[in-house]
């Protein structure tokens, strides 16, 4: 990753409006700042939450709150818990996201 033209600055999370996703189940609530290519978030999915979709996308993920499950398209299972980070690289691993109880994850991708 090469990050360039973005100069020193602040966010507060929670001045940002929330976007609505509806999962297969459940919702995810994004606040999202954009820098040049560079896409920030803060995202909190609500209980009961399952993605709709196998995302091929590559990111950097720190789980802040909460428990999420991880399932990777080869059928590996992880459980990402407050203080647990993943990445992976665009085109990698196809994975999809899900939380029981929710979860508060910020997002680099």
């Amino acid at each position: 990753m090469n990050i360039s033209d973005i100069p020193f600055g602040v966010t507060d999370w929670n001045q940002l409006e929330a976007t609505e996703h509806a999962g297969e189940t459940g919702m995810a609530y994004w606040r999202t700042c954009q820098f040049g290519a560079l896409r920030v978030r803060m995202v909190e999915y609500t209980a009961g939450y399952l993605a709709d979709h196998w995302c091929n996308k590559g990111h950097i993920l720190l789980c802040l709150e909460g428990e999420l499950h991880t399932e990777l398209d080869d059928g590996r299972h992880l459980v990402m818990t407050p203080g647990m980070s993943y990445q992976v690289a665009d085109g990698a691993e196809a994975h999809r996201s899900s939380t029981a109880t929710g979860a508060r994850l910020f997002i680099v991708d």
